[in-house]
């Protein structure tokens, strides 16, 4: 008996008045197959569905499978499913089994959820971004519309505590751990080794020593295949070496799943795909490596990269519990029992480090314009949000106040990415519509004909319609994305004409106008991108010649991105179809090399430029801001600074400190960032640096100051002070503690108290010199030091300085600038 079935009465009694319920059930409980079947039966269904997310569509279909042969049944019967490119629902459906955007799209289409009585969230601990923003609406739905809507939020691991307290305090229901237990064996890869020969030695031993198939988690595809090629060379017939991964096509999925035949053993290679909701047939062995692939988003960039790390501790305890299924398992780790306790504890929730674009169009079709109209268990970043919001903006789906717009809601209806949402709206104004669903079809997937094909998108489109080369290419695959080609394409007819290059990259820049390619100088395919980043071909691809191209995708890095798919494009074509994008201004820019500024007319495509055109006769407010942008170019440091300006900066900053909200803020990078303000109006007539070299600076900075606040800076913070020989001394308000004032100390007998400045709240340290002008002593307090300091001083002093005064009472004595023979009086 599953493990589960001991809660489902408690489960059901609990939900009689209860609208909400968190159930935990570690791996293996069969919480999946069982909780679904226990609540048809129960009186608040009255005749409504059951529906029940699955964060994947390899898990949706086998749930659904599973349920439907517990009754008897295939499924379409009492239970279906429903994935994006799948569905097996018919009117006699009571339970459906869906993919987690399925739920997006039947809840805007009916917030009520009429149809149903229970919704159900599976492997909720994987916390996908649909997932979140599922339980988001249905929340939202429950307390607008349908107070009496269930909701069962399940996993295996999870701490609940928080999203418990979120959902309103709501019950919590635990059931025991996995059906068998697993014992777990560590054999961390040797220092300079290799995962994959760890794992392919792993493997052979698992084979020797242990009995059952074997479920090997790797991060991706291509170590998979990898390991399935050794494995191939070196294991018997008796082993059936299966590989798991979603872009498989789902035969082969399913046969990844399925039992072993009699006589053989089975070694399925698998990605994450295989941690949650699957129970693969004859499984009593796991070998992690310990890493998995997940895709992160920059915001900065607007791309996504793919990062390998290690896996939580959770993700850990859920590929070992894939062992205990059936009976008692192994599961070796390909790392130390000490680097367990360093693993995280959870894996980062992905609407921390997704794209959000679909999501915000989403919500913007709900009616939600900022994620605080939401309830959230983890809010999403707002530097993603945002970026989001202005991709949206750029492809006109949202306005200026991110209400969404009617082509927003066109594109949200495709049920794709918005950007090839909005390929295919504007390749059907532009008349190619059917390009731009191939486009798309093949974007949507996994690139179908691999890196050494290059990054041409043509030849993409050849293989696609039967006139490329397809050796290597998974011929299941071009099924399945012609399928969806079809499905994006409906009512229009195929060309029978190849499309040209230029077409193709005419098409994809609708998608990617923030990715639009220019060459920049020298012999190497190195690109900027619109966005401002830059990006490289690999030198032998045969786009390289290229000067402008489109980047449809990329591999996200921050410094400068690998392109791995794009298309030529040509400048007439981006002024035909993005001229609501192109900007045109005056602007000056600094030259460096002749050393002034050159103005001129430019016209741009976000950071790209299209076309310049010299200004022969600028207007003088044009050229300064050409020199003031030379200015932030080469550092507030290169300006004709002088002693007086650095001790102005430094005077106004000391009052600023003493006198909070008083003074303005004078540090150099509040200066760099206002420079209009204060430097802007002194530049009248200059067009060259070295014009710079006669500004007077501290007439500039002084116009920072109103009048009042000039003469009240001469009275609090002086830079002089007159000194006992009468002598007129600057003070240093750019030293280390200071302002100071140094001065020979004969000259300051008859001095008692320590001057002040900031009306009387600092001390000016005084630096006491030697008739050799060489520092006797450091005294913020001269009475003091009259009274300790100074008489071991005269000690030390009037015999080296014998011609100069050395009185014992230095405050009785006349100051002194010369010797004994010229007081000064």
């Amino acid at each position: 008996m599953l493990p589960i079935n001991k809660t489902i009465p408690d489960l059901l009694t609990t939900l009689d008045p209860e609208t909400t319920v968190l159930l935990q059930a570690p791996p293996g409980a069969g919480k999946t197959t069982r909780v679904p079947l226990a609540l048809m039966d129960a009186d608040w269904r009255e005749g409504r569905k059951i529906l029940m997310l699955e964060p994947r569509r390899l898990a949706a279909r086998s749930a659904a499978r599973y349920m439907a042969g517990q009754m008897g049944e295939k499924p379409g019967q009492t239970v279906g499913y429903r994935t994006r490119l799948d569905t097996q629902v018919t009117s006699a459906t009571v339970i459906e089994v869906v993919t987690e955007g399925i739920l997006t799209r039947l809840i805007q289409n009916d917030p009520a959820l009429e149809d149903y009585a229970v919704v159900i969230f599976d492997e909720f601990h994987e916390r996908s971004l649909q997932a979140d923003l599922g339980l988001a609406l249905v929340r939202e739905s429950r307390q607008a519309l349908r107070e009496d809507l269930r909701v069962i939020v399940m996993s295996a691991t999870l701490d609940t505590a928080p999203i418990a307290r979120l959902l309103g305090d709501v019950p919590v229901l635990s059931s025991e751990g996995r059906a068998f237990p697993v014992e777990v064996a560590y054999r961390p890869v040797p220092r300079n080794g290799r995962v994959e020969e760890q794992v392919v030695s792993v493997i052979h031993e698992a084979l020797a020593e242990q009995s059952g198939s074997l479920l090997v988690f790797l991060p991706g595809e291509g170590e998979i295949r990898r390991v399935e090629r050794q494995l191939q060379s070196q294991t018997g017939n008796e082993v059936i070496v299966a590989p798991l991964y979603g872009n498989l096509k789902s035969e082969e999925q399913d046969r990844a799943i399925a039992t072993a035949p009699d006589g053989f053993r089975k070694v399925v290679l698998a990605t994450a795909i295989a941690e949650s909701s699957l129970t693969i047939e004859g499984v009593r062995v796991v070998i992690d490596s310990g890493q998995q692939r997940r895709a992160v988003f920059d915001a900065n960039s607007g791309m996504t990269r793919l990062v390998t790390g290690w896996v939580s501790k959770a993700s850990a305890e859920q590929r070992k519990g894939r062992a205990g299924r059936i009976e008692p398992g192994v599961c070796y780790r390909l790392w130390s029992e000490s680097s367990q306790f360093g693993l995280a504890e959870f894996t980062p929730p992905e609407i921390q480090e997704a794209d959000l674009a679909p999501l915000v169009l989403e919500l913007a079709q709900w009616g939600a314009r900022s994620p605080e109209q939401l309830d959230w268990i983890d809010p999403p970043p707002a530097a993603h949000w945002q970026q989001a919001v202005s991709l949206l903006q750029w492809l006109d789906m949202l306005d200026a106040d991110s209400a969404i717009t009617d082509h927003g809601k066109a594109a949200r209806d495709m049920g794709i990415h918005p950007r090839l949402a909005h390929m295919i709206l504007s390749g059907r104004d532009i008349g190619h519509g059917y390009l731009a669903a191939e486009l798309a079809a093949l974007l949507e997937e996994r690139d179908l004909a691999g890196r050494s094909a290059g990054a041409d998108m043509q030849e993409r489109i050849r293989i696609l319609r039967g006139s490329g080369t397809r050796q290597g290419v998974d011929t299941a695959r071009v099924a399945s994305i012609t399928k969806s080609v079809s499905r994006l394409s409906a009512g229009l007819e195929r060309p029978q004409a190849m499309p040209s290059e230029d077409e193709v990259g005419r098409v994809l820049a609708q998608a990617y106008p923030d990715r639009i390619a220019r060459k920049r100088g020298g012999e190497a395919p190195r690109y900027q991108l619109s966005n401002g980043r830059g990006a490289a071909l690999r030198s032998d691809d045969r786009l390289a010649r290229y000067e402008w191209l489109v980047a449809a995708e990329l591999d996200g890095k921050a410094r400068e991105a690998t392109i791995y798919l794009a298309a030529p494009v040509t400048p007439a074509v981006l002024e035909q179809d993005l001229s609501g994008h192109i900007e045109e201004y005056e602007e000056a820019v600094w030259d460096e090399r002749r050393g002034t500024v050159v103005a001129r007319r430019v016209r741009k495509l976000g950071q790209l430029e299209l076309e310049e055109t010299a200004l022969p006769a600028p207007p003088p407010e044009l050229v300064q801001q050409g020199l003031l942008a030379a200015v932030r170019k080469k550092g507030l440091g290169s300006l004709p600074w002088t002693p007086a300006a650095e001790q102005w900066l430094a005077r106004v900053a000391l009052l600023t400190e003493r006198f909070p909200g008083e003074w303005p803020t004078v540090s150099k990078c509040w200066l760099t960032d206002n420079l209009e303000t204060w430097l802007g109006p002194f530049l009248a007539g200059m067009t060259r640096w070295r014009d710079l070299e006669k500004l007077n600076l501290s007439q500039a900075l002084a116009s920072l100051l109103e009048y009042p606040q000039q003469q009240a800076l001469e009275e609090l913070a002086p830079p002089r002070l007159t000194i006992p020989t009468g002598q007129s001394v600057a003070l240093d308000y750019t030293a280390e503690n200071g302002p100071v004032l140094a001065a020979k100390l004969q000259a300051l007998f008859g001095w008692a108290r320590t001057p002040t400045v900031a009306g009387g709240q600092v001390p000016v340290v005084i630096h006491l010199l030697s008739p050799a002008q060489r520092p006797l002593a450091v005294t913020a307090d001269l009475a003091s030091f009259w009274q300790n300091a100074y008489p071991g001083v005269r000690k030390d002093m009037r015999g080296r300085y014998p011609k100069h005064p050395w009185p014992e009472d230095p405050l009785t004595a006349d100051a002194s600038q010369g010797t004994k023979k010229r007081p000064v009086r």
